[in-house]
């Protein structure tokens, strides 16, 4: 299991969720090394972008952002489902695989830029 490092955005974002919410989506985000070699669709996605790595988890209504580096998961963002829905709805593109039409949006990538520059909480 890797440590998991949130920074400010992230850890505003999850703490603005009610507690129980936050408990249980923290005790099923348990990442392994093993997780992300054989992704199960259901939980994990991947975006690539300039060649770094960026996997997408699911639960629940909520999805959360993150990246590997070598001290541990690092959460970019914690965002509620409808927030790319609503988004993929008012861009006018076909609904089909979620991650890859997500990476290809550059209002998407500001948005984990936003988070990669914050200072980990």
């Amino acid at each position: 299991m890797f440590q998991v490092i949130f920074n400010e955005i992230s850890a505003a974002e999850i703490s603005q969720l009610p507690t129980t919410l936050q408990l249980e989506i923290l005790t099923d985000f348990q990442v392994t090394p093993d997780d992300l070699k054989a992704m199960d669709p259901d939980r994990y996605g991947s975006m690539e972008r300039d060649g770094k790595k960026l996997y997408r988890y699911r639960q629940r209504d909520y999805r959360i952002y993150f990246e590997v580096k070598p001290e541990g998961v690092v959460v970019h963002r914690v965002l509620h489902k409808n927030t790319f829905q609503d988004f993929l709805f008012r861009a006018n593109l076909p609904m089909g695989d979620e991650d890859e039409l997500l990476q290809k949006q550059k209002g998407f990538w500001r948005l984990i830029d936003e988070g990669k520059a914050a200072r980990r909480a």
